[in-house]
């Protein structure tokens, strides 16, 4: 290069470059502060970051049509900061990459996918070319005077008010160009099923559309707002089928294993089918319960081992009760049942007053003065509890110790199904609409557990003998007829009969839903 074309290159006037930016105005506020690089420029604050934005891209068109026409012979701006915008590693593309800039300058506008920065800058077309999202607002003229041309302008009567570069008057308006997206790189779509690729040329066709159409068909089941274990079985079988033959055609050992995995989860949700399909009779032996007339019943607690729990709560509670009395009794089995794992629990107020107690505030502060009941706060604080805010409940006497095994055997798992189904049983519509008391709500939960499937009461349907109902229902016997007319006028006896020795009788057969039938007992043989 000679030594005047080096003077010229040093004379050269760099090219303008300003920046507009949107940050937060400080932390746990929405407000916005917009700066701009130019001395100028005063900061301006705004309440949110949609009002900040838009302000931010008028200050910009301020400037743009405030500015003259790119000049031609100024240094290109991009390259004076070493092309870092298309050029990320400058030192090491700089050895491998030759970049020279060339074309006429032109006035370019970059923003940020995010929308926190604008910047406008001179510089050579084909740096503004390689920058992605860039645009061009305007362009220098190759020769010839200065000139200040423009985009198309702004509607008439915009203002004209706004920043303005050095002493050049605003002589043409111009409009921020809109960000240019950046074009995806588009790949050929795959198809896939299970995260594999299907091969484009895998042969024979029907295995690749089969498999191209068990994807879609599992994608649209994921979809779904209602699980269909037949249609799924059905889904994981066809998938194990063409796993087979495409483990055949490719010889690869994976796709193999999957085949196998695939038949194994269609046994499994086939099982899983099967069961919630089936009726309760097919899940009990013969020897739990005797053989019914009419249709099965499918049950609330829907296995003897269960029909086993309920019974052990009850019988625990009449052995180990606190205080005398049916109402007494009844708030001890609820309580008990809440807390019957760990001895811990939660509890609203509703879940007492719903028992049909007389004095239920009475009634828990007797329970807390024996130290039976363990409270946080006060019987008043319980009773005024709302279930957003529940009353944690500790009862001592089931706390397990390290040494020791607690009173029950069933898990976490099995305490909230007993505790449902007990609510289900004293909250019956009927029971409630006819205010029932907690004696007669006591002597449902009894009933429901000695009976035979048919909902006989009784061993056999022999009936219940009269001392054994009086250790789950204490009340005095003559109230016991008045209970019994009770649960037949709400529905739940029929046939009902109270003798000296026994209370014999049929369940509803609407309540039998409700019910945990009696095991039979096995035949002794002849002879």
């Amino acid at each position: 290069m000679t030594q005047v074309a080096v003077s010229e290159l040093e004379e050269r006037v760099p090219g303008r470059r300003w920046t507009v930016r949107l940050d937060a105005a400080g932390r746990g506020s929405a407000a916005v502060r917009v700066s701009c690089s130019r001395p100028a420029c005063a900061e301006q604050r705004l309440p949110s970051a949609v009002a900040g934005r838009a302000a931010a891209i008028a200050h910009l068109r301020a400037h743009l049509r405030a500015a003259p026409a790119p000049r031609p012979g100024v240094h290109c701006a991009c390259r004076a900061d070493g092309c870092h915008l298309h050029l990320p590693d400058t030192g090491r593309h700089a050895r491998a990459v030759s970049w020279r800039c060339g074309g006429p300058v032109v006035l370019a506008v970059i923003t940020d996918r995010e929308g926190r920065w604008w910047q406008a800058m001179e510089c050579c077309s084909r740096c503004a070319a390689a920058i992605p999202g860039a645009k061009t607002a305007a362009t220098s003229q190759p020769s010839g005077p200065q000139t200040t041309e423009r985009l198309a302008p702004q509607a008439a009567g915009t203002s004209m008010s706004g920043p303005q570069f050095s002493d050049h008057p605003a002589t043409a308006r111009t409009a921020v160009p809109a960000p240019r997206p950046v074009p995806a790189r588009r790949r050929p779509p795959q198809a896939k099923i299970a995260q594999r690729v299907i091969p484009h040329d895998l042969r024979p066709v029907a295995l690749r559309d089969e498999l191209i159409e068990l994807g879609d068909l599992f994608r649209a089941y994921q979809q779904r707002t209602e699980p269909d274990l037949e249609l799924l079985a059905n889904l994981q079988e066809r998938k194990a089928r063409a796993f087979t033959t495409w483990a055949d055609v490719t010889c690869t050992g994976a796709l193999r294993w999957e085949a196998q995995r695939a038949e194994q989860a269609a046994a499994t949700i086939r099982l899983q089918h099967q069961q919630r399909t089936s009726d309760i009779t097919t899940r009990i032996t013969t020897s739990d319960i005797p053989d019914s007339e009419g249709p099965p019943v499918t049950r609330l607690l829907s296995v003897a081992t269960q029909w086993d729990h309920a019974r052990s709560v009850l019988a625990h509670v009449a052995d180990h009760s606190p205080l005398p009395g049916p109402e007494a009794r009844l708030l001890t089995l609820m309580l008990t049942l809440r807390t019957a794992h760990t001895g811990t629990g939660n509890l609203v107020g509703q879940d007492v007053t719903a028992l049909g107690l007389s004095d239920p505030q009475g009634l828990v502060e007797k329970l807390t003065g024996c130290g039976w009941l363990t409270l946080p706060g006060t019987p008043g604080d319980l009773l005024a509890s709302r279930p957003e805010n529940p009353t944690p409940i500790t009862v001592p006497s089931l706390v397990p110790l390290a040494d020791k095994a607690g009173p029950f055997t069933f898990g976490k798992k099995m305490r909230p199904k007993l505790s449902g189904w007990a609510q289900k049983v004293i909250s019956d519509k009927k029971l409630r609409k006819a205010k029932a008391t907690a004696a007669t709500r006591l002597l449902t939960l009894t009933l429901a557990t000695q009976s035979d499937a048919a909902g006989r009461l009784g061993p056999g349907g022999q009936g219940i003998a009269l001392p054994a109902l009086a250790t789950w229902v204490p009340v005095e016997a003559g109230e016991l007829q008045r209970l019994v007319d009770q649960l037949t006028q709400a529905d739940w006896l029929t046939d009902a009969t109270l003798t000296d020795t026994h209370l014999a009788g049929q369940l509803s057969e609407r309540v039998l839903p409700l019910t945990c039938p009696l095991r039979r007992k096995p035949q002794q043989p002849c002879g």
